[in-house]
């Protein structure tokens, strides 16, 4: 079960059938959050069979065996709060945030939709509908787009590679045996995770999970698929389509979640892309006016992960761009983060992790996440001393390791014409 050090804000309990409860009381808050994470996600899933834990996700929206779709709503919504889920590589998180004193309405609603799921037929093939004009709209959004080409790229013919959503094919296919079989192994006692943070008493909070999951019989362990090794790069690939813009994703794969390095890699994200602050912020958009939007952001799973950086740019600065983004990725490799520039990133990681987990929800977020994926939950003073700890001499370590012409790959989706692409492939190559 998950653990944290001694004298931990977070309290645990496992259940007899191995539910999990992490619990974050914050008596200041005037609300309260719940999630409850699931062990089911794109890593887990058949490939012929893409897609099938978001359609489970949709589908558990759709009413149970007491309450209708509106009758769910409304519990958590007609008090004033949010309910909502989502669906990832390694798990699905189905979430409410509540004014305080209506914390024990959202636990049964969330219970009572994991549990006592209505599937059926008619609504089945209503959200099939639904998911498929999903796919098809991002396909037509090429900045979202451009990230799942980019997916294939790094984890190309695994799950990682995937839509999470599934391809039209695979949507068209799942049945409703496959879905009440998938729902039934991945959400066994053994394979669910419940976090609440906020204005909560912890043990009626407890008493009433009891309530709800004592009686969730236990399963298997579902297993998810290994990251495989990336292919060597530089790798390109350009989709031509006459876009406004052109899209661009460029990033090499990280390390995995819980690395040594992993607290190198978040400051090198601040130091890159994370704010208006950040150095291809500061050259690309600010000094050479290439782009309306550039930024970075971290991927991180259990055993893997990957650094990317998102640009858009009209087709003719296109290689400029990519050459300013280059040479600040040579130049971060070269020579080592000022003093002032480091301090900087780290107050401003500091100040948003602060300030996130001020909010209920995103606390919750916070234990959920970490819990469901690695088994234990930092305190957010920990995860900041390992911060303060980062010296310029790791980064330029990790900067090193990661920014290699072998290791780099490319996406991109706009009107570039064939005798480019094979430009950006000759540049990333001399990287």
């Amino acid at each position: 079960m998950p653990h944290a050090p001694k004298h931990t804000p977070y309290q645990f309990l496992e259940l007899p059938n191995g539910l999990l409860i992490v619990l974050r009381p914050m008596p200041q808050a005037e609300s309260a959050s719940v999630g409850m994470w699931a062990q089911a996600g794109g890593r887990y899933e058949r490939v012929a069979l893409g897609g099938i834990s978001h359609f489970i996700e949709h589908l558990l929206f759709k009413g149970t065996a007491t309450r209708s779709c509106e009758a769910l709503k409304q519990a958590v919504e007609g008090v004033g709060g949010f309910l909502n889920g989502f669906t990832a590589e390694e798990f699905t998180c189905y979430m409410a945030k509540v004014p305080a004193g209506y914390l024990r309405r959202a636990i049964a609603v969330l219970s009572d939709m994991l549990l006592h799921s209505s599937l059926r037929a008619r609504d089945i093939e209503r959200e099939r509908e639904v998911i498929l004009e999903e796919i098809r709209m991002a396909g037509d959004a090429p900045g979202q787009h451009v990230h799942e080409i980019f997916n294939q790229l790094v984890w190309p013919n695994h799950p990682l590679g995937q839509l999470l959503a599934g391809t039209e094919e695979t949507v068209k296919r799942i049945q409703r045996r496959d879905l009440t079989a998938y729902w039934r192994r991945h959400y066994q006692s053994n394979h669910l995770l419940v976090s609440c943070a906020g204005a909560l008493e912890p043990d009626r909070v407890v008493r009433q999970l009891r309530r709800a999951f004592g009686r969730v019989r236990r399963g298997p362990v579902p297993r998810m698929t290994a990251a495989p090794r990336p292919p060597r790069g530089p790798q390109v690939r350009v989709l031509n389509k006459p876009t406004e813009q052109t899209h661009v994703c460029l990033g090499t794969p990280a390390m995995p979640r819980t690395h040594r390095h992993r607290f190198a890699l978040e400051l090198l994200h601040v130091l890159l892309g994370a704010n208006m602050s950040s150095r291809l912020f500061r050259e690309v958009r600010e000094k050479r006016g290439l782009v309306y939007e550039i930024g970075t952001h971290v991927k991180r799973y259990r055993d893997t992960g990957a650094f990317v950086i998102y640009a858009g740019c009209d087709v003719g600065k296109l290689e400029t761009t990519l050459r300013t983004v280059l040479a600040e990725l040579a130049r971060v490799r070269r020579q080592l983060v000022r003093p002032t520039e480091l301090r900087r990133a780290k107050e401003f990681y500091r100040g948003q992790l602060s300030m996130g987990l001020e909010d209920t929800m995103e606390h919750m977020l916070w234990m959920g996440e970490q819990a469901a994926t690695v088994g234990r939950i930092s305190r957010p003073q920990d995860v900041l001393a390992g911060i303060s700890r980062v010296t310029a001499h790791q980064i330029r370590q990790v900067a090193r390791a990661l920014f290699r012409p072998e290791r780099l790959y490319l996406a991109a989706i706009g009107p570039v014409p064939a005798s480019q692409a094979d430009g950006l492939r000759h540049l990333c190559g001399r990287a």
